[in-house]
């Protein structure tokens, strides 16, 4: 780090942060508005469909990963060399997963006890191979902290993929909306690869240059197996023992209750991974800048969190529909889960960045167990609430172990991670309080969009000058890294 200007590199990640920040709040506001459309527009049921569809696919995908691109991240040294030998493999691996999921398909249907699914997951295993052969020259957005390229090149499929869906579910009110759009957005994000990038890969098979990658890989391929089980493992079995259904309700739950929080975990570690990596020789550096991290991601994500819980039913009702109405309680269990995982999130690109990513699989080894031995009798009993208690309660526990190992590398004290988290957990509760008390009070009101717009307003609100005041009289110092954030933005 002593080559680097620490001025310029903090310039570069605070502007490297707000480029992958304004991406994840336009994907944020497409994916919303998609979603009330196709909610309103399809059945739980078509949910269910390509949801059986892609975790067929995650499951391949999940088992066959190399983690050439976080070791790609990772790496102090030169990469160039290593790009084509990671390039060939990811193509051999496309391939592999594209053809396999066609012979695949029929059995996985018969899995599920869902027929019309054999056709789109043989499509899903094209949109892999399209996806595949994606230019392995923007590794380099997120290694040199260049995400304004990252924004055109995400941005471009999201906007693809939006008008493709919303497009056919309008005409045809079917599945296949879903499909052809998330195809779509495949496309695009390899055609926009080779438009951004100017490096163009060659089939080159170094299988030492493999070897030297996949040393590193293979414990980011491990946690991601053991994360895949852990976070898709409930959707496994409703699809298996609910029906295709309840996997639309849940799934569609997810994806309301965790859209925030898994695009704040998303940003978290395109940001941090990279940056820690180059701070991982200056280890009071590393804590400072984690300990920030900690306090700008707890500000943002305990308010989101805290607005769905208290939300969740005004939301369903209004914008999708009473046939969503059975999710809510699991919308509000995923809610903290939410909070927990973004809480947890902060943690990953530390382990990764000072490689020791095999403690994230030892540990996530942990929270599996733990998951496994719950979760069947929890979706038996409490069916799609059930589940969500299965992922909650494990991804608490492996919170409390994973900030505890990353105290041995930052050499932080628990107190001051308690001293950041308190203000903004105090603020969501009196948030919380004060839309309750609104729901209470104003219960001929509750049935248009005025009235929703207005508690999540008057809740923020009340956040916000919670922990403004909190600030003033603990010495948080929120105020004082959103002024060098604005000053940072404005030269």
């Amino acid at each position: 780090m002593q080559a680097i200007d620490q001025s310029v590199f903090h310039r570069q990640i605070v502007k490297g942060s707000l480029w992958v920040f304004a991406l994840r709040i336009i994907q944020q506001g497409f994916n919303m508005i998609r979603l009330i459309i196709l909610a309103r527009l399809l059945l739980p049921d078509d949910f269910g469909l390509i949801g059986i569809a892609l975790l067929t696919m995650s499951i391949l995908e999940t088992f066959s990963q190399t983690g050439f691109q976080q070791a790609l991240i990772q790496k102090k040294d030169d990469i160039k060399p290593y790009l084509d030998t990671a390039w060939s493999f990811l193509v051999l691996r496309g391939i592999f997963l594209c053809i396999f999921l066609y012979f695949l398909a029929p059995y996985a249907a018969i899995f599920f006890r869902t027929p019309g699914a054999v056709n789109i997951i043989r499509l899903v295993g094209l949109a892999i191979l399209l996806q595949s052969f994606s230019n392995i020259g923007i590794i380099y957005f997120p290694k040199d902290l260049e995400f304004n390229k990252q924004f055109l090149y995400e941005s471009s499929a999201l906007i693809v993929d939006f008008t493709v869906a919303v497009t056919i579910a309008l005409i045809y009110k079917n599945v296949w909306a879903l499909l052809l759009g998330y195809l779509a957005g495949n496309l695009t994000r390899t055609v926009m690869s080779y438009l951004l990038h100017p490096y163009r890969p060659r089939f080159i098979f170094d299988f030492q240059k493999a070897k030297r990658l996949f040393g590193f890989g293979k414990w980011v391929v491990s946690s991601n197996i053991l994360i895949f089980f852990i976070t898709q493992g409930n959707d496994i079995l409703i699809g298996r023992i609910l029906g295709v259904h309840s996997l639309g309700l849940y799934q569609m739950a997810n994806r309301i209750s965790n859209l925030p929080a898994t695009e704040v975990t998303h940003v978290i570690s395109q940001v941090t991974f990279p940056t820690y990596s180059k701070l991982q020789d200056n280890r009071q550096g590393l804590k400072d800048l984690y300990l920030k991290v900690i306090r700008i991601i707890s500000f943002i994500i305990f308010p989101i969190g805290g607005l769905i819980f208290a939300l969740a039913p005004d939301f369903t009702r209004i914008f999708l529909g009473e046939k969503w109405m059975p999710m809510v309680p699991a919308v509000k269990i995923l809610s903290l889960f939410g909070v927990v995982r973004s809480l947890g999130a902060t943690v990953g690109p530390i382990l990764y960045s000072t490689g020791r990513p095999n403690i994230q699989a030892k540990l996530s080894g942990i929270q599996l167990f733990f998951m496994a031995l719950i979760i069947y009798p929890l979706i038996t009993k409490w069916d799609i609430t059930g589940a969500s208690w299965a992922i909650l309660l494990p991804n608490v526990l492996a919170l409390f172990m994973i900030v505890g190992e990353s105290k041995k590398i930052v050499l932080f004290q628990y107190r001051e991670i308690l001293k950041i988290i308190l203000v903004p957990a105090t603020a969501v509760l009196a948030m919380s309080a004060v839309i309750f008390f609104i729901q209470l009070r104003c219960i001929p009101l509750k049935a248009g969009t005025i009235y929703f717009f207005a508690s999540g307003i008057i809740g923020a609100v009340v956040y916000l000058a919670f922990v403004f005041i909190g600030d003033k009289w603990t010495g948080y110092t929120l105020r004082r890294d959103l002024k060098a954030i604005a000053v940072i933005c404005r030269s």
